[in-house]
């Protein structure tokens, strides 16, 4: 990224906010204390007993990373900015910045003999992912219809094509919203899914040296 670029400083921010949003999932991860053991297979029971810490850190990763993917991969077809595309943007950073602490509280109560005090918790973070979307629909309506902000040589039909995932996505999550007042476990199962799919996707995506 060079410099002299109209949105340079805007994604040297943005970066910021991402790194940091993904280091601080680490911190939730507390290492058994050797205090608290006797036994190898002790240990190994209280690892196990922090499963739903780390499969929580995992899925955040992967919804932070790839979120980050696709940001970058945005940034590229940009010629400059708007007003409205940098609030637009700040919503998105809302999301981001909100992972971790949704987190830690999914980890906190998945981990908790009673299962339905996770309800909330999962409902939270469904919410969280829910308005990551909602901002890149946001985004992705300013640059392609609401503003001239792309640059004259994107295949602007093309990039329109791929932007209509976006509102599939909406949909789901919306769904998987409310589903999660009902039946958290199983909104959850389906969010996570949602996340190996959309990282399989971008894969694809960067093989295929796709835009965006």
């Amino acid at each position: 990224m060079s410099e002299s670029t109209p949105n340079a400083r805007l994604e040297v921010f943005c970066d910021g906010v991402f790194a940091i949003a993904i280091t601080l999932l680490v911190i939730d991860i507390k290492v058994p204390l050797a205090v608290n053991v006797h036994t190898k297979n002790e240990v190994w029971i209280a690892f196990a007993h922090d499963l739903p810490s780390l499969m929580a850190f995992l899925l955040s990763f992967i919804f932070i990373f790839v979120s980050w993917v696709n940001h970058s991969n945005f940034f590229r077809i940009l010629e400059k900015s708007s007003p409205k595309f940098i609030y637009a943007n700040g919503l998105l950073m809302l999301s981001i910045v909100l992972v971790p602490f949704n987190d830690a509280a999914v980890a906190e109560y998945l981990s908790s003999e009673n299962m339905n005090l996770a309800q909330p918790a999962i409902t939270l973070y469904c919410g969280v992912v829910l308005l990551n979307n909602a901002a890149w629909l946001i985004i992705s309506y300013i640059g392609f219809y609401g503003e001239s902000l792309l640059k004259t040589n994107v295949d602007v039909p093309k990039i329109k094509q791929q932007a209509v995932y976006i509102r599939y996505g909406f949909v789901l999550y919306v769904f998987i919203f409310v589903l999660s007042f009902w039946f958290p476990i199983t909104s959850f199962i389906i969010m996570s899914l949602s996340f190996v799919i959309w990282l399989v996707q971008s894969i694809i995506a960067r093989e295929e040296k796709m835009t965006w």
